[in-house]
């Protein structure tokens, strides 16, 4: 569990917790609007030593990170409405494949997360408090 007072706690958190990922890992994040998730992925891009800027792929659905440790695809099922939506996307190709997957609003659809995935929940606390906890 981690407190952060501060988006870049946030994002520090999140760069600190890449030294703790391998080939194939899936962070399947949960948290409302503004509780951190995508600075947290932001963190953990800077983390792997990929110098890509991150944005939330809301309405692309998937971005991808190459040039660090290890690719990251980061996932928004947000706007995903239906279970067939997510099942396009060919989501075993990216959890089984050479780099880490993270997936933001993954409990919209947890039927697709693999059992290994590492759900990583964020609660706004306050203004800029948030709790960050792991699975």
């Amino acid at each position: 569990m981690f407190i952060s007072n501060s988006p870049a706690e946030t994002e520090a958190i999140g760069e600190r917790f890449a030294q703790h990922v391998e080939i194939g890992s899936v962070l399947a994040l949960k948290g409302e609007l503004g509780s951190g998730k995508t600075l947290f992925t932001k963190g953990l891009v800077i983390g792997l030593g990929s110098s890509a800027a991150v944005t939330s792929p809301t309405f692309t659905i998937v971005h991808e990170y190459p040039g660090g440790r290890l690719p990251i695809y980061h996932f928004d099922f947000f706007r995903l409405e239906d279970p067939q939506s997510v099942s396009r996307l060919g989501l075993d190709d990216y959890f089984f494949g050479d780099g880490v997957s993270v997936i933001e609003w993954a409990d919209r659809f947890p039927e697709f997360m693999p059992a290994s995935a590492r759900w990583i929940l964020f609660e706004i606390k306050s203004e800029n408090a948030r709790l960050i906890s792991v699975k």
